[in-house]
C-alpha cells in the first residue's frame, strides 16, 4: 500500500509517529510493522549508540517482516544561544516541586546536541529507508549525503514557509504537523500556521503550494478524520496520541492511565516541561510553571528530567509530562494491531 503525489511513492499510507521519550519503543514500531502501517525510531533523546541498537532490531524485525516499511526521525539541534540567567532563574523556581518529590535539581544543560553529529554518521554508515527530521533542517551536505546512500528525506513542518524551506533543500515528503498534535511542536521558523481547524485544513492549504507528498499529522484519531485527510490531498496520515494507550506503546503507566482519567480535561500548549512548546494535558506543574518558563530548549528538558522521572516513579500524574493532542479521549486501550486495523482500511479505500 502506498501513497502517490505527482508519482512519487510512499511506503505506506498509514504511519505510527515517532514519539521520543520511550513511547516508540521497539515492541511499539515492531507491533506497527507487523500490523501493516510504517513504524518510526524515535531518535531524540537517545545517544548514537542507543539508536544504533535499536535501529539495528528494528531492521532484522523488518527483513522478517518482507522489508516492511520504517523510518528514523532526528532532532535537529537548535543553534541558537540559551539564556543562561533565564535558565538558573527557572532551576531556583523549581526547587520546592523537586523538594516534595524528594529530588534534586540538576546543574543546567546550556550546550546539548542530542548526539546529531553521531546519529547522521551512524545513518550514513547503517541507512534507513526513511529519515525524518524535527525542529529543523538538515544541511544541504547532510541531506546530500543521506539521499546518494538512497535514504528518503522527509521534514516536519507547521506552515507554508517551513515547507518551502523544505522544498528548496530537496527533501522527498512533508510531515504537515497541526497544532492540534500532541507533544512537540516542531515549528523552527518564525510565521504562524494558516487558521484552521484541522490537519486536513493544514494539508489542503498547503497543497495549493507544494508539489510534494504530505502527510498529515495531528488530531487524527479516526478513521473518519484520516479520510477527510485523503480527501484533502494527504498521501499518507500519522498516528501519534491514537496509539499511545495500546500494550505495545512505551509511554509510562502513568501517562496512559492519565489519558483516560476524567480529572484531565483539557490540552495546552506549554514551555513549562522542555522549553519548547508542546501539547499536555493540563495538570498541576503546567499550571504551576507555563507562566516561569523561558524559550530555552533543551536546557529547561534537562532540568526538569530528574522531577518528571521521580513524579512518574510515585505515579504522580501531576508532575509528568502528559503529552496528548486535542483528541486524547479517543485513544485506545485495545492492541496496537486492533486500532489501526480501521484506519489501514480506511487508506484502501482512497
Amino acid at each position: 500500500m502506498s501513497g502517490t503525489h505527482d508519482g512519487m511513492p510512499l511506503p505506506s499510507r498509514v504511519m505510527a509517529a515517532p514519539m521520543a521519550g520511550g513511547a516508540s519503543s521497539t515492541a511499539f514500531v515492531s507491533a506497527a510493522l507487523e500490523a501493516g502501517a510504517m513504524g518510526f525510531v524515535a531518535a531524540g533523546y537517545r545517544s548514537a549508540a542507543e539508536l544504533g541498537a535499536q535501529l539495528e532490531e528494528i531492521k532484522a524485525r523488518s527483513a522478517v517482516l518482507g522489508g516492511a516499511p520504517f523510518g528514523v526521525n532526528l532532532f535537529v539541534p537548535d543553534s541558537a544561544p540559551v539564556d543562561p540567567q533565564a535558565v538558573r532563574d527557572y532551576a531556583e523556581a523549581l526547587r520546592p516541586w523537586a523538594d516534595r518529590l524528594g529530588v534534586a535539581v540538576p546543574e543546567p544543560v546550556l550546550d546539548d546536541d542530542d548526539d546529531y553529529p553521531a546519529k547522521i554518521r551512524l545513518l550514513l554508515e547503517h541507512p534507513a529507508p526513511v529519515v525524518s527530521f524535527t525542529f529543523g533542517l538538515p544541511s544541504a551536505e547532510d541531506a546530500q549525503a543521506l539521499q546518494a546512500g538512497g535514504t528518503r528525506l522527509w521534514a516536519t513542518v507547521t506552515h507554508r514557509a517551513e515547507a518551502e524551506a523544505a522544498l528548496a533543500l530537496g527533501v522527498d515528503a512533508l510531515v504537515v504537523q497541526h497544532e492540534s498534535a500532541g507533544g512537540h511542536s516542531g515549528r523552527f521558523l518564525p510565521g504562524e500556521p494558516p487558521a484552521t481547524d484541522d490537519a486536513a485544513a493544514l494539508v489542503a492549504a498547503l497543497a495549493r503550494h507544494i508539489p510534494l507528498p504530505l502527510i498529515a499529522a495531528g488530531g487524527i484519531m479516526s478513521p473518519a478524520d484520516a479520510r477527510a485527510a485523503y480527501d484533502a490531498g494527504a498521501s499518507a496520515v500519522q498516528l501519534g496520541t491514537a496509539l499511545l494507550r495500546t500494550p505495545e506503546s512505551g509511554a509510562r503507566p502513568v501517562h496512559k492511565d492519565a489519558l483516560g482519567d476524567p480529572r484531565f480535561v483539557a490540552t495546552r500548549m506549554t514551555r513549562a516541561f522542555t522549553g519548547r512548546r508542546a501539547r499536555s494535558l493540563e495538570n498541576a506543574f503546567l499550571r504551576e510553571y507555563d507562566a516561569l518558563a523561558p524559550d530555552a530548549y533543551p536546557a529547561i528538558h534537562h532540568l526538569t528530567a530528574p522531577l518528571r522521572a521521580e513524579a512518574a516513579r510515585q505515579g504522580l500524574a501531576d508532575g509528568v509530562n502528559l503529552w496528548a493532542g486535542t483528541g486524547w479521549r479517543q485513544a485506545s486501550t485495545a492492541p496496537l494491531q486492533e486500532v489501526l486495523a480501521p484506519f489501514l482500511a480506511a487508506a484502501s479505500e482512497r
